[in-house]
């Protein structure tokens, strides 16, 4: 599983030119499946997630995570995070979970998180969305679970 994960001051995403999803500060997460993950693998970037201190506290110092500065999630599934580049110019993504596991797995981790965190917001697995945010910082991390777990 592959997480690139944006701390926000705002984010949202559209299907059709409806937005469906939006949040203020907190975290886009746009979220990869390999055809390797698991619920386990699921469960276990969602704590790294929940634990990450990246926020600021009052001396500026990244050093609060989501909960402590009652952040919100819009999470958002994205098959080209699997992407791979290294053979002539078009990506090819045989590494990207097949779309029934993958859809399902996108799913329990947005009932996981709704369990974690209350209301998360969330695109729609499969559909062409634009996502626009205010990335704040701008503060990136990409989170992969064949490295970190």
């Amino acid at each position: 599983m592959r997480v690139v994960l944006q701390r926000v001051s705002e984010a949202e995403v559209s299907v059709e030119g409806k937005v469906i999803g939006q949040i203020g500060q907190g975290y886009l997460v746009l979220l990869g499946v390999s055809n390797e993950d698991t619920r386990e693998v699921a469960d276990k970037m969602l704590e790294k997630i929940k634990k990450l201190r990246i926020f600021e506290d009052e001396n500026g110092k990244v050093n609060l995570n989501i909960e402590q500065v009652e952040g919100r999630l819009l999470v958002v599934s994205q098959f080209t995070l699997y992407a791979d580049c290294k053979k002539g110019n078009r990506p090819s993504f045989t590494n990207a979970g097949n779309p029934q596991m993958a859809e399902e797995l996108y799913e329990y981790f947005l009932s996981r998180c709704e369990e974690t965190f209350g209301e998360v917001q969330h695109g729609s697995f499969g559909a062409e969305m634009q996502v626009s945010l205010v990335n704040d910082g701008p503060f990136t991390v990409v989170l992969d679970s064949e490295v970190i777990f």
